[in-house]
C-alpha cells in the first residue's frame, strides 16, 4: 500500500522501481556514462590538475553533464537527503578498483570535508559512504579527522571558470595524524576544475613522504 501511494523511483530518471531493482533502474544503471579510466590507464583526471598536483593514480566513476541522469543523482544524494546513494557508488568503484593492481598499495581513505555549518544542515557528508564502501574493498583504513574544512565556501559546480578557486586556507590538517610515509587515497563527488582537490592536496602534501591518489563520484565532462 506504501509503494502505491509512494511508490520507489529510480534516482536517475524517476520512473518507479521494479521489485528487481534498487535505487537505480537497470535502464539507467547500463545508460549511465562510466568513464573506465582505471581500466583504461587514462590520464584524464590527472590532467585536469597537471602541474599542480602530482598524483599516483587518478579516476572517475561517472561522466557528469548539466541535466544528464548523473546530475540527476548527485543532486539527490546532495540536496534530497539520499546518502545511500554514495554508499552504492562507492560499492560500485570500490569493486572495480579492488581488482586492479595500482590500488593495492593505498594505506588510506581520505574524504574531502564538509564546513560544520553545511554538515549540520545537510546532516552528513555525501562523500563518506563512497569513501567508506571504496575502504571496505580495498580492506583498508577510512579516516576523516586528518583533513578538516576551516572556511566555508559555496558550490563550484555551477560557477564560471574564472570564479572556481579554492584558497589554501579553506582546509587544514591534524598535527596529531600519523600518515607519514602513507600513500593517500582522497576522495569527492565531482571534480571540475580540480581546485578543491588541489587545495586538499597542498594540505595533505605537508604530511612527509606521503603518496596521493584520487577517486571521485564524477568528473565534469
Amino acid at each position: 500500500m506504501i509503494n502505491l501511494f509512494f511508490p520507489h523511483v529510480c534516482e536517475a530518471c524517476d520512473n518507479p522501481l521494479q521489485d528487481n531493482e534498487s535505487s537505480i533502474c537497470i535502464t539507467c544503471r547500463h545508460e549511465l556514462p562510466v568513464t573506465n579510466f582505471h581500466f583504461n590507464n587514462s590520464e584524464n583526471v590527472k590532467k585536469v590538475l597537471y602541474g599542480r598536483v602530482q598524483l599516483e593514480n587518478a579516476t572517475a566513476l561517472l561522466y557528469f553533464s548539466k541535466k544528464g541522469k548523473v546530475q540527476q543523482i548527485l543532486h539527490n544524494l546532495k540536496y534530497k537527503g539520499h546518502e545511500h546513494i554514495s554508499g552504492i557508488l562507492g560499492s560500485w568503484l570500490g569493486a572495480e578498483l579492488q581488482s586492479l593492481q595500482a590500488y593495492q598499495y593505498v594505506d588510506v581513505v581520505i574524504p574531502v570535508p564538509l564546513y560544520k555549518s553545511r554538515l549540520k544542515k545537510r546532516g552528513y557528508n555525501q562523500v563518506t559512504a563512497f569513501g567508506r564502501a571504496i575502504a571496505n574493498a580495498l580492506n583498508i583504513e577510512y579516516n576523516d579527522t586528518v583533513l578538516q574544512r576551516i572556511k566555508s565556501t559555496q558550490t563550484k559546480v555551477f560557477k564560471g571558470r574564472s570564479r572556481r578557486y579554492e584558497d589554501n586556507s579553506v582546509f587544514d590538517i591534524s598535527p596529531n595524524n600519523t600518515l607519514n610515509g602513507k600513500h593517500i587515497l582522497l576522495v569527492d563527488d565531482i571534480i571540475t576544475t580540480g581546485a578543491t582537490v588541489e587545495a586538499c592536496a597542498k594540505q595533505l602534501l605537508k604530511i612527509p613522504n606521503i603518496k596521493l591518489s584520487l577517486a571521485t563520484m564524477a568528473i565534469a565532462n
